[in-house]
């Protein structure tokens, strides 16, 4: 009989609930050991705030390479259009061949910076969600596994991703052993979600026709969808640096409640803040 909470796990209590939905999962190897602001010593939790700032830098990078691959591409549409409108040859010229050349360049550091701050941010969700265990097992629909496979699914991780999102996300808002609730809205993890799949498909989408485009209005069209396209995922960026602050000051907070010190300099919670998403055509980050 599956949980008639989660639907996944076995049930293993009378009223139909699993380990994890009951709450009655045993904890981490090692016991909850903690260190300074209550974070682990040798095991979980451990401190998200060092990934964290290199997710918001990285995530800076992707809106850069996003706003050189806008720019360029408007170079490209606007020699198009006037070839389309008036004949114009300079597309066919030196001044083309440089924008293509420029075009081409801002594909390549897209898709650069897209990778590396993909690893870094799945390495970030994954020591998230393995604190959100040690915090509250009992409110976590996926296994910690999923934090990282939930992203390569294909189709399906257009959700799975989120539901150990918000495991994680509920987790955060116990403030101690007392098991005491605080009001966090979700906001900032559903704009950022429904931002991220709406630039993942608007991406697909105009890709597609970018490639497929053959005369000059279809490219000029084309680049100019492209480029809405890579706003879409600037936005998405920005609400991605908004979710991890807003994750990591939680756990921040939440393992300062349950450890016996004041959280150390380094574990100091993120100051507000604004950043990326994952880029057009790729398994995440979350530009």
């Amino acid at each position: 009989m599956l949980c008639i909470r989660c639907r996944i796990r076995t049930a293993v209590t009378d009223d139909g609930l699993c380990t994890f939905c009951s709450g009655t999962r045993p904890p981490p190897p090692g016991g909850p050991a903690t260190g300074p602001g209550g974070w682990g010593v040798g095991t979980w939790p451990r401190s998200p705030v060092g990934l964290a700032r290199a997710v918001t830098v990285l995530l800076g990078v992707v809106i850069a390479a996003d706003v050189f691959a806008i720019g360029t591409g408007l170079r490209v549409r606007g020699l198009w259009d006037r070839l389309a409108t008036d004949g114009s040859p300079d597309v066919h010229g030196s001044a083309g061949r440089a924008a293509e050349r420029l075009y081409g360049a801002a594909a390549i550091a897209q898709g650069a910076a897209l990778l590396a701050t993909a690893v870094v941010f799945i390495v970030w969700f994954h020591r998230t969600r393995r604190n959100a265990e040690v915090f509250d097992a009992g409110v976590q629909r996926m296994g910690p596994g999923w934090a990282v496979g939930g992203w390569f699914v294909p189709v399906a991780n257009f959700w799975l991703p989120y539901r150990v999102a918000r495991g994680v996300w509920e987790a955060g808002a116990r403030t101690g052993p007392d098991a005491g609730w605080r009001t966090v809205p979700r906001t900032p993890l559903t704009l950022w979600w429904g931002a991220w799949v709406a630039s993942l498909l608007a991406a697909r989408v105009t890709e597609r026709m970018w490639e497929r485009a053959e005369g000059p209005e279809e490219i000029a069209r084309a680049a100019g969808l492209v480029a809405a396209s890579d706003a879409l995922d600037i936005v998405a960026a920005v609400l991605a640096v908004l979710f991890v602050r807003a994750v990591t000051r939680m756990q921040v907070e939440r393992a300062a409640c349950s450890g016996t010190s004041a959280p150390a300099a380094s574990d100091a919670p993120l100051p507000p803040s604004a950043g990326s998403g994952p880029r057009r055509g790729a398994t995440p980050t979350p530009q």
